[in-house]
């Protein structure tokens, strides 16, 4: 009775959108080239391809945050006061998976320090603040007519000095993904334009607007990758007008644009692959192990852009959306404009405004503070209604229903990894392939419990993350203090062998010594002795400090701890309330030494003045 009512219960909370998508998907046979699982949401993306790209004014301060993409924070090179060129080199890559930064903007330097970044966590991060001044000059670039000019090695060292990072999906760095190692043979490059996210629609109108450069930024990655085999342009068919540009564009080229079904999320690299080629990366695998190499079609003209020009990822096409905004459209922005100068500038109405979305409704995340900046990544800005977006009603318990499973496009099981989150069971969350799982969101879409199931894959690949750096610090100390143990044993090791071979070296003089030297008589043995001590004795003595060096001494100990004293004392009148702790504890340290130089002087003065009388 009990799991009549269950089902009953889970029947009334399923909503109608979800019921059409899962007969809608159930009806759809998998074709050869297509995944398994997978949704179709609305697309959303008429609102913002009604206007061409546009401009917006320049912000007047530009954050630019030095983590922008996967790999290692880059280290500036610029100092507070200074002033840069558009497109100076601020801050360089630190080491092979980092991306150098570039100033978005002329201007002065007026904060290197943690600021609010574009993170679902809302975490500070390091940024560089640039004042931007009404000149906007560039910086000197350098040019190349012909890449073809150029060997590989410079053409991938031209990419990463250009701070080029993929432009569609977290931020890898191009050159390292453009010299894929490992030995493999790479016969297949894919350039994706599929764009599968709701509302976003900047790589549609990059391509509808710039598809020539688009085009000659392929011939450059495709030379750099030795002319494989294959050059495949995706593009879902729901973007009739830019497949159409596209086509006309690779005329004549031996380039191919392929136009497949619209499916959320065909967008994503595993997924693409396998509807473009048939071929399936392997789990915890990259596209280079079945010979592919995959960028986004945003990716391919920065790459143009980098080569042709010269000039460094310093702006990117964002789509800004939202029924809270007066005036939708796909915008270029200079990378470090906080999303707040974004939404004034398109009529935020901020009564109507339910929350800030940067990515799009399944992959992207909510922020609090509109300060933070547009990086490299930030490929939507989403602004919707209250009624545009509703929040998601609270979490129930789950059903057993199977629909996460059914749609999930890596074919994982959600519902055990949901189970094994909630315990922190890690173990069985890697072994059922925690990592493989993309974020698409489509089991959170069609689970009708509403459970954010993707919230709680995120935050276990978080943690586990956490422990295996932690695991692995742990591992390097260890292995430091074992070596450190068997230096140190080696080294006692080796100086008892000197001490034996000494020791026996003294034994045998000693030996010889007495058959070579004649006995001497008791008096005589005890009067060397005596004369023996009273060297060592005098030794000592003359190695002490007189009265008045001791005297001397301990006067300049105590002016340094006077000076000491007078220092703090100074600096403790000058602090900021936040510093006055921390030189109050110091003055008090320094006052106690000074006491105490203070009663050794004068015990020294008395000693040596009774000493005199």
């Amino acid at each position: 009775m009990s799991s009549v009512t269950e089902r009953s219960s889970a029947k009334e909370r399923r909503s109608a959108r979800d019921a059409r998508i899962i007969a809608r998907d159930a009806k759809r046979k998998l074709q050869p080239g297509d995944f398994s699982g997978g949704i179709y949401p609305p697309h959303n993306k008429a609102q913002s391809t009604a206007e061409p790209i546009g401009q917006i004014p320049l912000a007047e301060d530009l954050i630019v945050p030095l983590h922008q993409h996967i790999g290692a924070s880059a280290i500036p090179l610029v100092k507070l006061g200074q002033r840069v060129l558009k497109g100076e080199k601020i801050a360089e890559a630190d080491g092979l998976i980092s991306c150098p930064v570039h100033a978005p903007g002329s201007g002065k330097v007026i904060a290197i320090e943690p600021q609010p970044v574009a993170h679902p966590s809302g975490m500070l991060a390091d940024c560089i603040v640039i004042r931007t001044d009404v000149e906007q000059r560039w910086c000197t670039l350098n040019p190349c007519t012909d890449f073809r000019s150029l060997e590989t090695d410079q053409l991938l060292e031209k990419i990463r000095d250009c701070g080029i990072a993929g432009l569609g999906g977290a931020g890898f760095p191009s050159a390292v993904k453009l010299a894929p190692r490992g030995n493999w043979s790479i016969d297949t490059l894919i350039i994706n334009g599929s764009e599968c996210e709701p509302y976003i629609s900047a790589d549609d109108m990059l391509m509808r607007e710039r598809a020539e450069e688009i085009v000659a930024g392929v011939e450059i990655l495709a030379h750099l990758l030795d002319e494989p085999d294959n050059v495949l342009i995706g593009i879902e068919d729901n973007k009739p007008e830019a497949i159409a540009t596209m086509r006309k564009a690779v005329h004549g080229t031996r380039f191919n644009v392929v136009s497949f079904a619209t499916k959320y999320p065909s967008g994503g690299e595993k997924q693409l692959i396998q509807i473009l080629t048939k071929r399936e990366v392997p789990n915890s695998g990259l596209p280079a192990n079945v010979g592919v190499v995959c960028q986004n079609v945003g990716t391919a003209y920065a790459v143009y852009r980098a080569v042709v020009f010269g000039e460094p990822l310093v702006s990117r096409v964002t789509t800004v959306v939202g029924e809270a905004l007066q005036q939708q459209r796909n915008v270029e922005l200079p990378i470090g404009t906080p999303v707040a100068h974004v939404l004034d500038c398109h009529g935020v109405e901020r009564k109507q405004l339910q929350r800030v979305v940067i990515g799009g409704p399944m992959m992207g995340y909510s922020i609090d503070n509109e300060s933070v900046p547009v990086i490299k990544t930030t490929n939507c800005i989403l602004a919707p209604t209250w009624h545009e977006l509703p929040p998601a009603p609270p979490a129930q318990d789950c059903i057993r229903c199977g629909l996460c499973a059914e749609v999930c496009p890596v074919s994982l099981l959600p519902q055990q990894l949901y189970w094994y989150a909630r315990a922190d069971e890690r173990e069985k969350l890697q072994a059922y392939n925690l990592f493989d799982c993309i974020e698409c969101g489509a089991c959170s879409y069609v689970c009708p419990s509403s459970i954010p199931l993707v919230q709680y894959y995120r935050a276990s690949k978080g943690a586990i993350r956490l422990a295996e750096e932690e695991k692995e610090k742990s591992d390097r100390a260890r292995e430091r203090f074992e070596y450190r143990k068997l230096r140190l044993a080696k080294a006692e090791q080796a100086k008892e062998v000197k001490r034996q071979a000494r020791k026996r070296a003294a034994e045998i003089a000693r030996q010889q010594n007495q058959q070579n030297t004649a006995p001497q008589n008791g008096s005589a043995a005890a009067e060397q002795e005596r004369d023996v001590v009273a060297a060592a004795l005098a030794r000592v003595k003359a190695r002490q400090a007189s009265p008045e060096q001791q005297l001397a001494r301990l006067q300049r100990t105590l002016t340094s701890a006077e000076h000491r004293f007078e220092r703090i004392q100074k600096k403790l009148t000058e602090a900021t309330a936040s510093q006055q702790a921390q030189l109050r504890a110091q003055l008090k340290e320094a006052q106690v030494k000074l006491q105490e130089a203070r009663d050794k002087h004068k015990q020294m003065k008395e000693q040596q003045a009774d000493e005199e009388q």
